[in-house]
């Protein structure tokens, strides 16, 4: 009987509170659909590993460790930066770079919409992290799950499971953040401006070169980040191609489906309550939300420079679409666009600047590991 009870008997404040946490983010997942395919595991998986003595973690059994699955998973797939580069060929594959390649200036607003990554950066060695560790907490501002798990697992491993938490809970909340960082720094005026729109045929050639292109270009720019952008631009070239359907919708559907729910399960290997119940991870999901927070006013207040320069006006609001949350940040645009005026539609502006912004997210993670690996 005893041995019974010696799960209750070890169970401790820490562990109810993050076995709260798993609660939740299963609420979040189910009740409030944000980000379900990644909150679901993620939350089911904390719970997992805070009950006491937990098999599916690492455990000292008679003088000798026995690996748990969960640990197991996280050392094959997060340690070895697998997983992260699995998604990237599904995320490349269901992309279609078609808006960016009519309006190619939409790189701009991408990358001006990584404002937040180096700021945050910045903020963060003032608040006495590491360079590694200030680089792992900015990269949050990607506002792309797997490049922020791709760069924390090579700088700063210890923060792995903070830095997971808040990329995604923050991608999931766009929504609700990105539109009160808009009228902070917006008019109505501005949020109601009007856009034309005509659309430019794009080649297909122009589609098959382009991934190739950008993995050239990237890839000698900054060689660290090939994994990062030529996974994403490999899964690109499956959906372009037109010869390799299957592979494509394997990318699409049964790789990213499979790849997701262990992604989640192993991040939830680092939640446990004696090292994740720290000051530095309230800390570091603070740090999380100054990053999208400022990855949408950077992209706005860029737009707004441009206007000064315009006779035909940007809508700054496309600015903000500038993110790599895609294609949830265009769709957030969109709403709010129409909330201003009813009539108003800039959905096909805004994922332009989107897909510019999940291009942009994967170079800046890669620029930072080239500086600092």
């Amino acid at each position: 009987m005893e041995i019974l009870l010696e799960s209750f008997q070890q169970l401790t404040p820490s562990h109810i509170f993050m076995l709260l946490i798993g609660f939740l983010l299963i609420y979040l997942a189910i009740a409030k659909q944000y980000e379900p395919t990644l909150l679901l595991p993620m939350g089911f998986g904390v719970i997992l590993v805070n009950i006491p003595l937990s098999g599916a973690i690492s455990q000292l059994s008679e003088g000798s460790v026995v690996q748990g699955i969960l640990d197991l998973l996280f050392n094959a797939g997060i340690a070895t930066e697998l997983f992260p580069l699995l998604i990237f060929i599904g995320i490349g594959a269901m992309i279609d770079f078609g808006p960016l390649l009519e309006r190619p200036s939409m790189l701009f607003l991408g990358a001006a919409a990584q404002f937040g990554i180096f700021f945050t950066l910045i903020l963060s060695l003032c608040c006495g992290f590491s360079l590694q560790e200030a680089a792992s907490i900015g990269i949050i501002g990607a506002a792309d799950g797997p490049t922020s798990i791709f760069v924390a697992s090579q700088l700063s491993p210890s923060l792995l499971g903070p830095i997971s938490v808040a990329a995604y809970s923050y991608m999931a909340l766009v929504p609700l953040i990105q539109p009160m960082a808009i009228k902070w720094v917006t008019t109505k005026k501005e949020r109601c401006i009007h856009m034309t729109y005509t659309s430019t045929p794009v080649s297909r050639k122009a589609k098959l070169l382009f991934p190739i292109v950008v993995t050239l270009v990237s890839g000698f720019i900054a060689p660290h980040s090939i994994p990062l952008i030529g996974f994403l631009m490999f899964g690109n070239l499956l959906r372009e191609s037109g010869v390799v359907n299957r592979l494509s919708e394997t990318a699409q559907n049964e790789l990213v489906n499979i790849v997701t729910i262990l992604l989640g399960l192993s991040i939830a290997s680092t939640m446990k309550a004696d090292t994740f119940l720290t000051p530095s991870t309230i800390l570091i999901i603070g740090m999380g939300l100054i990053a999208f927070i400022f990855d949408t006013i950077g992209g706005v207040l860029f737009v707004k420079v441009i206007n000064l320069f315009r006779k035909e006006k940007i809508n700054p609001m496309v600015g903000a679409a500038g993110i790599s949350a895609f294609p949830m940040s265009a769709r957030t645009i969109q709403k709010l666009a129409k909330e201003e005026d009813p009539h108003n539609f800039i959905l096909m502006q805004a994922v332009g600047a989107n897909v510019a912004g999940q291009v942009a997210s994967v170079i800046a993670g890669g620029l930072i590991l080239a500086l600092l690996l």
